[in-house]
């Protein structure tokens, strides 16, 4: 593991074997003291690792070469639930590798820089084109920037503002169309990289009538799927959205809130907290009458379309899970690798819904259509490669080509309908990817047994002490 952390007495604190330090709550951007040691997150560079030749001479570093960009902020959020935070937090080794808990090569959930950095690429309407820039911002940014691309605030009724900022400097509002595309997992650095090369020409397109971030977005912590969907679609982080984690406890109801999963997805709005709102609930606040999409999202509450509106009207159990027998064929997508489609049948299974995510898409912008004002499109595949190859693997690449074709698609729509002009489109993740290294194992629950230690773990480093016993509850 990289560090453990928690909060006593109004201090954030953490630690490992080589040192510890503490930050006041009361000032979570504030500078940290060290109590003894070595600082654990003494570097806290969002740059650390950028470009790819950079990352690729020190791949999954440890704690003392790492980085752990606004570790302060993104910490204290994690434990401000009042129900929901954990006792404890472990932020494992970024090259750590679970073999029984999956076995991926490519990795996620930590608070160092690379599985944290997502990419940030903003194109067309209202955008300027400054090219690659060498900065960074948070995915908690996406929510207010896509709002202020729409002519819309993220400020509620109730005049509490976000956590996130608008990118106001590389854009202006009044775009007739936003579009945010979210390709999950993606390798920020391996994407602008192979972009340059000639590798994603649909990205080369948005890069050409625009700006990209080398540094991307930081996800909140833990720099999971639905955490960070959520952050990117409310501009707050977890410990005001709710949505604590993949999967949680929930002190007051004393229930397991398995929140990322096909059976849930269609609910794990019902998780959000009061107060918290999405970009679709803004946007429709302040242009009322305006149509909205969100495809293939499970944070949707508020959309005129989604796709998980139409499974929670099909009255499934099953939610997402019972859509199989309805999913396009992978087999025959002239998009899709199919080397990977047969070796593969998770990448299969991501391939049909991402062929679903296209096909609602071209119908919602379609011919005879009048496109939505604000659409959001959720890509799965990208995910599914860099856990299967890890990040510059040929099969993450190949996930990242496969998504770039469907993109194409839509952007020759656009143009076909001469929409190119008047549509501004941003491009992030959830967060980013790094390599896990096979020999790099563990796991803290045989020790925290062996001591005698009654907990919870949850989602691999949510530690839950003296938590009663498990009720399951899948998201509701």
């Amino acid at each position: 593991m990289d560090l453990v952390a928690w909060v006593e007495g109004g201090w954030l604190h953490v630690a490992n074997a080589d040192g510890a330090s503490r930050l006041s709550l009361t000032d979570p951007s504030g500078p940290w003291e060290v109590l003894r040691g070595r600082d654990p997150v003494a570097v806290q560079d969002p740059m650390h690792g950028v470009p790819l030749s950079l990352a690729r001479k020190d791949p999954s570093p440890p704690n003392d070469r790492n980085s752990y960009p606004f570790a302060g902020a993104r910490l204290a959020s994690v434990f401000a639930d009042p129900a929901r935070s954990p006792d404890v937090v472990v932020v494992h080794s970024a090259a750590h590798h679970w073999p029984r808990r999956g076995g991926h090569l490519g990795e996620h959930g930590s608070l160092d820089a690379g599985q944290s950095r997502a990419p940030l690429l903003l194109s067309g309407a209202g955008v300027r084109r400054r090219g690659l820039l060498a900065r960074s911002a948070r995915v908690i940014d996406v929510a207010p920037t896509l709002a202020y691309l729409a002519g819309a605030s993220m400020t509620g009724a109730d005049g509490l503002d976000v956590d996130g900022r608008a990118l106001a400097d590389l854009c202006v509002p009044g775009a007739r169309h936003v579009v945010g595309l979210l390709w999950d997992g993606v390798n920020c650095n391996d994407l602008l990289n192979m972009a340059g090369d000639g590798e994603l020409p649909a990205i080369a397109r948005l890069l050409a009538r625009g700006a990209a971030l080398t540094g991307g977005a930081v996800a909140e912590f833990p720099s999971v799927t639905l955490t960070n969907h959520t952050c990117a679609l409310t501009g707050v982080g977890p410990g005001r959205h709710g949505i604590l984690n993949n999967v949680y406890f929930d002190r007051e109801t004393g229930r397991r809130i398995v929140a990322n999963d096909a059976a849930t997805w269609h609910v794990a709005c019902e998780q959000l907290r009061p107060g918290v709102r999405t970009v679709f609930e803004a946007i429709a606040a302040s242009r009322p009458g305006v149509s909205t999409a969100c495809v293939n999202e499970p944070i949707d509450r508020g959309a005129t379309y989604s796709t998980f509106g139409v499974v929670r009207a099909m009255n499934s159990t099953d939610g997402a899970g019972g859509l199989g027998q309805h999913l396009p064929s992978a087999s025959d997508d002239p998009h899709a690798t199919q080397e990977w489609v047969a070796a593969d049948p998770d990448y299969a299974w991501s391939t049909q819904v991402d062929a679903l995510g296209l096909a609602q898409v071209s119908q919602l912008w379609g011919e005879e259509a009048e496109p939505p004002a604000f659409t959001w499109w959720n890509t799965t595949v990208t995910d599914t490669g860099h856990h299967g190859g890890g990040p510059y693997s040929p099969q993450a690449r190949a996930s990242m080509v496969d998504a770039d074709r469907r993109l194409g698609v839509f952007l020759d729509l656009l143009e076909a309908r001469g929409l190119a002009d008047d549509t501004a489109i941003l491009l992030t993740a959830d967060h980013g990817s790094e390599g896990a290294n096979p020999a790099c194992t563990g796991d803290w629950d045989e020790a925290l047994r062996a001591a005698g230690i009654p907990f919870r773990d949850e989602a691999y480093g949510f530690l839950y002490l003296g938590a009663p016993p498990e009720r399951r509850d899948r998201g509701r």
